[in-house]
């Protein structure tokens, strides 16, 4: 093992990721070599929509893992939302790194919480999860559709149009940008993405001699919780205009992980919100039956209220 090639989204979030994980592998591995491989996705080209209305899945890394795919790099850099559950049948998640913050949190110009910001005050977001938990906190406010990588839509808040934004904790500490955040919400009452906040290695699966070096840098706890959220979305069939919140935490002194799941209708007015725990090796079932459980409640039937409430967000301007 001399050196890998290393695909990646050329975005400075994705660079500093790419960087955590060469990081990794060198403190194990010192003499590594790792040459980055850049490459553009369709989500970074198609930036004229709010995210939620690029109808294809996995829209950030179906171009970074074609590289992977057509051995022009040995594995891809990801964040582990931005993977489908559906990734392609040559491939496999051979590694995720340990988890930042999960959630997600507040910045603005007024050094206000949310709750208490003033009436039609345009707070921006770039996930309709987001964006209807921001509307249950404060039905005041103007919610409105934001692109662009996070250095831009800082930039859009503080010296832009936005009062506020509300966005992952983990990318403003990755970017060093921790100092902006004036409220941090609590993973239990404002659900994150499933997967928010952990990097995913993704590598053919016939490349076992990787696969199994990968492995030596992964973060077990990491991997449970990953299992459970994901296993909830591919269950749920949620893809990315559907707004599920999710969160897993295992424990391994007990054994045990716990989860939570929540799913909202399109004007935020109900939410159906279910818990289950088992034993942490169970992590992906847990996520399957709490999808079942969601189902069995009529979750699905808020597919249908978001069908028209996605036509009336998208037009906003």
């Amino acid at each position: 093992m001399n050196s890998f090639r290393v695909a990646t989204r050329g975005s400075k979030l994705a660079l500093i990721q790419t960087e955590i994980l060469t990081n990794s592998l060198r403190k194990l591995f010192p003499t590594v070599k790792c040459d980055i491989v850049k490459i553009k996705s369709s989500g970074d080209i198609n930036k004229n929509k709010p995210l939620f209305s690029v109808n294809e899945k996995g829209v950030f890394e179906k171009e970074v893992d074609k590289a992977v795919l057509e051995e022009k790099a040995d594995f891809a850099v990801h964040s582990i939302k931005d993977i489908p559950t559906d990734i392609d049948d040559e491939l496999v998640i051979a590694s995720i790194l340990k988890r930042e913050k999960p959630n997600d949190v507040l910045i603005g110009k007024s050094k206000s919480n949310l709750e208490i910001l003033e009436p039609n005050s345009h707070v921006g977001t770039s996930s309709l999860r987001r964006a209807v938990q921001i509307k249950r906190k404060n039905p005041k406010v103007k919610v409105i559709p934001i692109r662009g990588n996070v250095e831009s839509r800082v930039r859009k808040c503080i010296i832009g149009p936005f009062d506020a934004l509300v966005l992952a904790e983990a990318g403003l500490k990755r970017l060093h940008l921790s100092n902006l955040i004036v409220q941090r919400f609590n993973y239990l009452d404002f659900v994150p993405a499933p997967g928010q906040g952990a990097i995913g290695i993704v590598c053919r699966k016939d490349n076992k001699k990787t696969v199994n070096i990968l492995q030596k840098i992964e973060d077990k706890p990491t991997r449970y919780a990953i299992d459970a959220e994901r296993s909830l979305i591919h269950h749920l069939n949620a893809g990315c205009r559907f707004p599920v919140g999710a969160i897993a935490l295992p424990n391994l002194r007990t054994n045990r992980i716990v989860m939570y799941a929540s799913v909202f209708s399109a004007d935020g007015s109900q939410s159906m919100n279910v818990k289950k725990s088992d034993v942490i090796t169970n992590a992906s079932q847990v996520g399957m039956d709490l999808a079942n459980d969601l189902l069995s409640k009529g979750a699905a039937d808020f597919a249908h209220e978001w069908r028209e409430a996605l036509e009336k967000w998208n037009s906003q301007k």
